[in-house]
């Protein structure tokens, strides 16, 4: 596993969630911060449904 993505939230599960993490977390000063923290809010609540991206499907 990528030493970023291991840094990435469990709640933002979608492949375009992470890929727009990566982005926002490179930036850095107090703006870019709350903007990350915005985003991983709002991805959240977007994405608690969904199955974990991490977890492999159950084997049969």
């Amino acid at each position: 596993m990528n030493p970023l993505q291991s840094s990435i939230p469990a709640c933002v599960k979608t492949a375009c969630g992470r890929a727009k993490y990566q982005d926002l977390a490179v930036h850095s000063g107090w703006l870019a911060r709350l903007r990350l923290a915005w985003f991983v809010a709002i991805a959240a609540l977007r994405d608690w449904r969904l199955p974990d991206a991490n977890q492999s499907p159950p084997k049969p």
